[in-house]
C-alpha cells in the first residue's frame, strides 16, 4: 500500500513518456512468438552490490527451519508477446471517479502477487482458460480494462476505454517440486521472469491497470503472477476480481459476488481537516539504511511454532491472543532489537486495517475499491524491548481498536504521505483477503499472496508445506547485520534455552 514520493513521481514521468509498445495491437495471436530469457541466480557479491541474497554461514546455523534462504536455482522462461485482453462483450464508455482513499498519495503504486498451482487437469491449458475467462470477468469489472487519467488538481479518474489488461503466456523449464525444494516463498528464484516487466507498462497514467502472466511448468503445474495498480483496488478488491475469473474458469454461469463501484462513499469531507490526531504524520523519522545493504528473508511458522509463541505469553493471554496479535507483537519487538533503535525515540507499528466491517462506513458487499486505513501505535524502543511480549500484544490491540468510522473519515484527507523509515514498521495481514480461495479448477494454490516487499513493510501470507499443512509466511527486509540479529531473535523465541536443573 505504501510508497515514497520518488516512486510516485517516477511513475508519473514514465507514464508521460510512454513508448509506443502499449499502443500496438497485442491481440493478434499469429504475431506472438516465443522468447527465451534464461534466469541467472542472484548470489552474494563481494563488492557490496544489491544482490546479497545468500546469508552468512552463522545465520544458516540459526533458525534453520524458519528462515528462507534462496538457493541457486536457475531456469529458462519462454514468453510469448504480450497482448491486451479486453472485455468479452460491449461495456460502457464513461469516466469514473476514484474515492479520496483510492487517490491517496500512498496508493499510487503497484503491488505484485504470486499464485502457485499443482498440475492435475490433463489436456486443459491454464493460460488459454484464464485468458478466456479473464475477458468474461472484465465485462462486469470493466473499469479495470480502462486507463487512469489525471484531471484538474492532479486528481485521478478512470477512463473506461475497454482497452484491456496486459496478458502474457509463458513456459518455464522448471518443476514445482524444484521450486518447493528451495522454498516456495519470497524472494522467489527468477521472479523477474515469472512476472516480466513489459517495457512501458509500469506507469500510473495511460497504462494497463493489471498485468498478468501465466507460466506453465514442466510438471503440469503453473504460476499465476499479477501486478495491479493500487489506486483501483486494495487486496480484498483484487482478490474478489481474481475469484470472479476463477469461478468462471470452473464453469459457473456467473460470478457469485456482483462488483460495486460506489467510490463516492469514501469521499473526503468538504473541508478535509482531521477530527482526530494522526501522530504518525508528525513523528520524527529516522533515516532508512542504505538500499544496497538490504537483504530479504522469509520466515515461516507452522502450527507448533504459533503454539510456542502463544505459550510464551502470560496465562491469561494464551487463549485470547490471535495469531496476528502474537506474530505482530513478536515481529515488531524483534525488528526494533535487530535495528538497535536508540532509547528515547519512537518505534512505530502501523497496522493496515480493513474498514469494510465498520458499520457506519456503509460499504456494500462487492465493493472492490480501497477500503483500508493505517492505524499506528508508538512507544519508546527501550520500553518495547524491555517489556514482556504480553505488553506488546496489548499495544497491538490498541492499534486495532482505534479503527472506527470517525478514525477512517479523519484519515481520508489526501494531503499527507507516509515515508518509510527505520523506526516505522508496517504490517498487513494478507491471509484473510481471499487469495487462498482462488481456484481456477486446479484446487487451492500452494502459495498465494504478495510476491515481494521492501524495507519497513511485511505481510502475513498463507502458505503450505510439502504435506499440505498451512503455514504463515512472513517476508522481511532488513540490513545485512540486522537480519542476522533478527534471525537469532526468532531462534530464541521458538527454541528457548531451558534453565539448568538445580
Amino acid at each position: 500500500m505504501l510508497s515514497c514520493g520518488a516512486i510516485v513521481w517516477r511513475a508519473r514521468a514514465a507514464a508521460r513518456a510512454l513508448p509506443s509498445i502499449l499502443h500496438r495491437n497485442y491481440s493478434r495471436k499469429e504475431q506472438r512468438s516465443p522468447w527465451v530469457n534464461p534466469c541467472r541466480p542472484r548470489q552474494l557479491c563481494s563488492d557490496g552490490s544489491t544482490h546479497k541474497l545468500t546469508p552468512p554461514v552463522d545465520m544458516l546455523k540459526q533458525a534453520k527451519e524458519q528462515v528462507h534462504t534462496p538457493a541457486t536455482l536457475a531456469y529458462a522462461v519462454r514468453r510469448r508477446d504480450p497482448e491486451l485482453v479486453g472485455p468479452a462483450a460491449h461495456t460502457p464508455r464513461e469516466t469514473k471517479h476514484l474515492s479520496d482513499l483510492d487517490d491517496h498519495e500512498d496508493s499510487r503504486t503497484h503491488m505484485s502477487l504470486a499464485f502457485f498451482y499443482r498440475g492435475g487437469q490433463n489436456g486443459v491449458d491454464p493460460a488459454g482458460l484464464i485468458r478466456r475467462t479473464l475477458g468474461e470477468a472484465l465485462v462486469p469489472y470493466y473499469p479495470l480494462a480502462g486507463r487512469l487519467r489525471e484531471v484538474e488538481g492532479q486528481k485521478l479518474v478512470v477512463d473506461c476505454t475497454g482497452e484491456g489488461v496486459l496478458f502474457v503466456e509463458a513456459d518455464a523449464d522448471v518443476r514445482l517440486a524444484e521450486l518447493e525444494g528451495v522454498g516456495l516463498r519470497p524472494p522467489f528464484p527468477c521472479w523477474d521472469q515469472l512476472l516480466f516487466d513489459v517495457e512501458g507498462s509500469s506507469g500510473m497514467i495511460d497504462c494497463p491497470l493489471l498485468h498478468i502472466q501465466v507460466t506453465r511448468l514442466l510438471c503440469g503445474s503453473f504460476v499465476f503472477a499479477l501486478r495491479f495498480n493500487h489506486t483501483i483496488c486494495d487486496g480484498i478488491g483484487i482478490a474478489q476480481f481474481m475469484n470472479a475469473i476463477a469461478e468462471l474458469a470452473r464453469g459457473l454461469p456467473s460470478t457469485t459476488i456482483a462488483p460495486v463501484w460506489s467510490r463516492e462513499l469514501l469521499k473526503a469531507r468538504d473541508t478535509p481537516m482531521p477530527s482526530l490526531t494522526h501522530r504518525e504524520f508528525d513523528v520524527l523519522l529516522q533515516p532508512s539504511p542504505p538500499a544496497d545493504d538490504m537483504v530479504m528473508r522469509s520466515f515461516t511458522f507452522g502450527a507448533s511454532d504459533l503454539a510456542a509463541i502463544k505459550k510464551s505469553l502470560p496465562p491469561l493471554l494464551h487463549d485470547t491472543t490471535t495469531t496476528f496479535e502474537a506474530l505482530a507483537a513478536f515481529f515488531w519487538r524483534a525488528r526494533a532489537t535487530a535495528l538497535e533503535l536508540p532509547p528515547g525515540g519512537n518505534a512505530l507499528l502501523m497496522v493496515i486495517a480493513n474498514i469494510r466491517g465498520v458499520a457506519e462506513m456503509s460499504l456494500p458487499a462487492g465493493y472492490y475499491g480501497n477500503a483500508i486505513v493505517p492505524s499506528t501505535v508508538m512507544v519508546d524502543p527501550a520500553v518495547l524491548r524491555g517489556g514482556s511480549l504480553g505488553d506488546v500484544v496489548a499495544l497491538v490491540r490498541q492499534a486495532k481498536a482505534a479503527v472506527t468510522s470517525e478514525y477512517a473519515r479523519s484519515f481520508i484527507r489526501g494531503d499527507q504521505r507516509y515515508i518509510l523509515s527505520a523506526n516505522m514498521f508496517v504490517l498487513s495481514d494478507a491471509r484473510r483477503l481471499g487469495f487462498d480461495r482462488v481456484d481456477f479448477g486446479w484446487g487451492e494454490p500452494v502459495y498465494a499472496g504478495p510476491a515481494d516487499t521492501h524495507f519497513g513493510v511485511s505481510f502475513f501470507i498463507t502458505g503450505k508445506d510439502r504435506d499440505g499443512e498451512d503455514r504463515v509466511v512472513v517476508p522481511v527486509v532488513l540490513p545485512w547485520l540486522a537480519m542476522d540479529r533478527f534471525a537469532k531473535e526468532v531462534e530464541k523465541l521458538l527454541n528457548p534455552v531451558k534453565p539448568p536443573l538445580s
